[in-house]
């Protein structure tokens, strides 16, 4: 059934300004706005504080005018790409210099770590980047002494410093700093954060909370134009127990002055990929003619979408209207890019892109906009890009916009929508619509979020066991809990996550020190815990034995010592255990690491030649050669190929059905093959890219036929799987890596764990 798109017009908004500010603002922010005054107060006594103020209106000034109450202490800015980043880095400059602060800003990414020199300290990322909290000029040594620090980063770094996660003799020294170096910390666009990024977040607030540092001033500036329901809830858990909390509204105030236009907005339905390309195409050529000084955008969700539409674009003699921006493109093509008429953008200018254009037109900078949207968050995020006018001279032209949401949304009633009721009932209605929800979130902290979690807090508690701070983990547990839910206790997540340190030691020690001793480099109460795992998965019996006491731990670490077999099973059982969690412990979710590709006939790219790309973009989507390490494309692929994984299990095929499916494990030794319409393509980069070890859940491809379909239109990869056994070759589909597998197991997918341990919890 074919759904009818709605019309509706969202009405201008306004921001209210702030015509006399403080006397400590009148250096650093001209036109001060109100919400970026109240910021400031708001620091002088509260704990956290929300900016809520509309997309675009000066929110990153707002919160760097925190630095003015303490200006003597580092502070740190996380903002949520590389590309914003720099961005960031340049503001905190102009603002450090228009207020006479003496702050040092210094841009901290994997790839700006890894320019540093290694002659002043060392080669280790971790190494250098504690010197440089400890003392900026032993990596820059043209800075003065004792100068505050204001680190602009990414989230990726914040997560691996405060999660204990760099190098074994960096990682304490790093997150030690983190969590004590910093007076003010600032999180920008924060609701734009996955699950597993708003956990580091939040376990670094309840932490601060907890260990007294914000009875110490130390002050955090959450910003979001929209913030997730999810985080609000986990905020109210801290403002009860005595955090002091403020939202500003940057809307409020006397002062108005117009921020947005008037945006005429059509919601669609949206249909399948070639469909929505064609329909987009025709959109975007009627209106290069029918309004060809106006400016606009398309914003989608995937590279492949880009570049086919891009090439449907050409066909229309339209190649010399558009450009390019996705994660790939260079910092050369974004700027040409953003002069084009029409640019082709994946979510990648969600945060930090202003369209801003030179000569910076008196209008907006962006008159028409069309988009696709998976959840609330997107939609208003990408509504707020289109008809900004905070700063212009003309105000009063309206913008347009196409929005294009699930179908799913029409069954759930978004057609009883008032089209002349305005953006209040709109918004309404979208949060009553759960095809627009963002479930991934609670399912993956009321699922294994502890657990990670737990990492740092057992690194904690054996840092502080002789120390009178030592109770405060427990009590920091207690707190994680009534945020994320659950009703495990602390004894419990400190069993596990010892069985999984215990793990990797075991997995990663040489062979010949684990045929004398396999638990040689296990200490304390982590050789029960890995012991317990063990018997559990392999021995219930043994393990039962061992839970009542009948057999002492001690005699298992006889056995290990003195039968060679059962310490090669220890050793097997660690390996898959430790590789099968390994994606809960890494921040990225991606099957392959980027590779430095050459594109020079713009396949992909609009003016340079090189770029990094993931893997799986390149072997799905063109045809390349790899000549002495340097690949190159040469042609777009006539169709998308298939990528499937198949591994020789040497056993029974009824063996592998029974005791592999649906259970949270990880194979080694795996080959990948590209295929195309059912033929095998030989590829020689696949043998550069197949891992020891592939972790993730295989499932029967014909009893989960539904969800594996739904979850391909959601986004969510699955592979075929092909097991050739001792007397038959099975296909299955494994879903890999973190959010492949909780996502498997929202929809139904009953998710077995090596140590036999509950995936949900309930």
């Amino acid at each position: 059934m074919a759904h009818k798109p709605i019309s509706i017009q969202l009405e201008p908004r306004s921001i209210a300004a702030c015509n006399d500010p403080p006397l400590a603002l009148k250096d650093c922010l001209k036109n001060a706005l109100q919400h970026q005054v109240d910021v400031f107060e708001a620091a002088k006594d509260h704990d956290i504080i929300l900016d809520l103020a509309p997309t675009g209106t000066g929110k990153t000034k707002a919160s760097l005018t925190v630095l003015l109450h303490q200006p003597s202490k580092n502070a740190i800015y996380i903002a949520p790409t590389n590309a914003l980043i720099e961005q960031q880095t340049k503001a905190a400059e102009e603002f450090v210099k228009a207020a006479g602060l003496p702050h040092i800003v210094k841009s901290v990414s994997a790839q700006e770590v890894r320019k540093w020199s290694n002659d002043l300290v060392g080669s280790r990322p971790g190494e250098k980047l504690y010197n440089l909290l400890r003392n900026p000029a032993t990596i820059f040594p043209d800075i003065g002494e004792n100068s505050p620090l204001l680190l602009v980063t990414n989230p990726d770094i914040f997560y691996y410093a405060t999660f204990f996660s760099y190098h074994r003799l960096d990682k304490v020294n790093v997150a030690t700093s983190f969590y004590t170096q910093f007076s003010t910390i600032i999180f920008d666009e924060f609701h734009l954060y996955d699950a597993k990024q708003l956990v580091g977040l939040l376990f670094y607030l309840a932490y601060l909370y907890i260990f007294g540092f914000f009875e110490a001033g130390r002050r955090v500036i959450l910003l979001t134009a929209t913030p997730e329901p999810g985080c609000e809830t986990a905020l109210t858990v801290l403002e009860s127990r005595g955090v002091r909390i403020k939202k500003i509204n940057g809307e409020a105030g006397e002062h108005q002055i117009p921020s947005q236009t008037a945006v005429y907005l059509e919601i669609r339905p949206q249909p399948e990929r070639d469909v929505l390309l064609s329909e987009l195409a025709d959109e975007i050529a009627r209106r290069l003619t029918k309004c060809p000084h106006e400016n606009g955008a398309v914003i989608l969700d995937s590279k492949v979408q880009i570049d086919k539409l891009a090439g449907l674009l050409k066909t229309k003699g339209l190649g010399d209207q558009f450009g390019r921006i996705h994660g790939s493109t260079p910092k050369k093509d974004r700027a040409w890019a953003a002069q084009q008429h029409v640019i082709l953008a994946t979510s990648t200018i969600d945060v930090g892109f202003n369209f801003e254009r030179d000569p910076a037109p008196l209008r907006q900078n962006l008159d028409w906009l069309i988009f696709s949207a998976r959840d609330r968050a997107v939609f208003w995020q990408r509504v707020g890009r289109v008809g900004r006018v905070l700063g212009k001279k003309e105000t009063e032209n309206p913008s347009s916009a196409i929005a294009y949401l699930p179908e799913r949304a029409w069954n759930e009633g978004l057609t009883v929508l008032d089209e002349n009721a305005g953006r209040n009932a709109l918004e309404q209605k979208l949060q009553e619509l759960p095809s627009l929800e963002r479930p991934f979130l609670w399912a993956y902290w009321q699922s294994e979020a502890f657990l990670e979690a737990a990492r740092p807090m057992l690194i904690l508690e054996e840092l502080l066991e002789t120390l009178p701070q030592a109770d405060l983990v427990p009590k920091l547990f207690e707190t994680l809990k009534a945020i994320f839910g659950g009703n495990r206790d602390w004894k419990y997540y400190q069993q596990r996550m010892r069985a999984l340190q215990a793990a990797q030691a075991i997995a990663t020690a040489p062979k010949k020190d684990i045929a004398e001793d396999p638990l040689r480099f296990v200490k304390g109460k982590s050789r029960w815990a890995i012991t317990a795992a063990f018997l559990r998965s392999e021995s219930p019996e043994d393990w039962e034995m061992l839970k009542t006491k009948q057999v002492s731990l001690s005699d298992f670490e006889k056995l290990f010592r003195e039968d060679a077999e059962v310490a090669h099973q220890l050793k097997i059982f660690a390996s898959v255990f430790s590789a099968s969690y390994a994606p809960l412990f890494q921040f990225r979710s991606s099957l392959f690491e980027s590779l430095c590709i050459r594109d020079p006939k713009g396949f992909l790219l609009d003016i340079s030649e090189e770029t990094q790309l993931d893997p799986v973009h390149l072997l799905r989507n063109y045809e390349f050669i790899s000549n002495n390490g340097e690949i190159e494309i040469v042609a777009r692929a006539q169709a998308t190929y298939e990528l499937s994984f198949q591994l020789r299990y040497y056993g029974r095929a009824e063996e592998f059905t029974g005791t592999q499916l649906n259970k949270l494990t990880a194979f080694q030794h795996c080959q990948i093959r590209r295929q195309l319409k059912g033929a095998v393509t030989p590829t020689p980069l696949l043998k550069e890219l197949e891992k020891s070890w592939l972790p993730g859940v295989v499932v029967s491809e014909t009893a989960n036929q539904g969800v594996i379909f739904r979850l391909h239109k959601q986004g969510i990869d699955s592979y075929p799987f092909l097991v050739a056994c001792d007397d038959a070759q099975k296909s299955y589909r494994i879903f890999p890596g973190l959010f492949g597998i909780m996502t498997a197991a929202m929809n139904g997918i009953k998710i077995r764990l090596m140590d036999e341990e509950e995936f949900w919890i309930t």
